[in-house]
């Protein structure tokens, strides 16, 4: 039997959380809003990356890739592009909730 692609530990699926939901944890949302950088470190950290990886394209790229979040690289380009803040918060809360439902 050959093997042409490897099993992804996680069924596909979205997003917890719209790009748009950042009323749904305010903590959050204040530290995007007001310490984008500092969010972007705690979202590297809780992946075991540089810090300086925190933000932006490649960092999403990566956690959808990780998780088997449906996307494109160039999906992951124009969001960061356009609202940064509400990407890094996204991926911040779906990390809260995989952790609270012990899937991180």
């Amino acid at each position: 039997m050959e093997v042409t692609t490897q099993p992804k530990a996680y069924a596909p699926k979205d997003f917890q959380t719209s790009l748009l939901s950042c009323c749904d944890d305010m903590s959050i949302c204040c530290c995007g809003t007001f310490c984008l950088p500092c969010l972007g470190c705690s979202i590297a950290s809780d992946m075991n990356e540089c810090c300086a990886c925190g933000l932006g394209m490649p960092m999403r790229s990566v956690y959808r890739e990780r998780y088997n979040i449906p996307g494109s690289m160039c999906e992951d380009f124009v969001v960061n592009y356009f609202c940064a803040c509400c990407a890094t918060c996204q991926i911040k809360r779906d990390i809260e909730i995989r952790k609270r439902n012990g899937e991180f």
